[in-house]
């Protein structure tokens, strides 16, 4: 079983935990509880007609445990490329992974490009799968679109990054249907 890490638990890194942890993969996400989404009103959310940004935030974390992915309130330090492998160094010891996922704010921004991220004007750059230019590094969120960020968008980056994680694994494309019971 592969490893995800995420750094950053707004609707884009909890998007992309949800459905990496419940289609089987290990997902460690990294992160404080200290979004944006706190400051947040939701009344654009598809599906959502209002909602606090921080009820937001303790439905989409209950979520994410309950599929199996850890939440761990660790800051990470500082990232390596290993190989096919990620070293993160974290308050609490390394952690190895396969594949990174930076959805957080500036300190997640500063790990990406000290990795090697293109950055052009105060953003990483991603491709159509939130790829970003180092292999097996992804970014989606706000580190992505600082001046346009919303989180319905931030969320479905989340999700585009988690099935390209997911397909890539597989070594065909994924796809994530749920089927209703009965």
């Amino acid at each position: 079983m592969a490893t995800t890490a995420i750094i950053g638990d707004g609707p884009a890194g909890l998007s992309a935990a949800l459905l990496l942890a419940k289609n089987g993969q290990r997902t460690i996400v990294y992160a404080q509880d200290e979004t944006l989404m706190h400051k947040a009103q939701l009344y654009n959310y598809l599906g959502i007609e209002d909602v606090s940004g921080s009820a937001f935030q303790d439905t989409a974390r209950g979520q994410v445990l309950a599929v199996g992915a850890e939440l761990r309130e660790e800051a990470v330090q500082s990232i390596s490329a290993d190989g096919d492998e990620f070293a993160l160094v974290t308050d609490g010891g390394e952690q190895r992974a396969d594949a990174v996922i930076v959805a957080g704010g500036r300190a997640a921004k500063r790990l990406a490009t000290e990795l090697g991220a293109e950055e052009s004007d105060g953003a990483i750059v991603v491709d159509a799968e939130q790829r970003t230019t180092v292999p097996g590094l992804y970014a989606a969120g706000h580190v992505v679109r600082p001046e346009r960020s919303q989180a319905i968008i931030s969320a479905g980056a989340g999700a585009v990054a988690a099935l390209d994680i997911l397909s890539r694994e597989a070594g065909k494309d994924v796809h994530d249907w749920d089927v209703p019971q009965g």
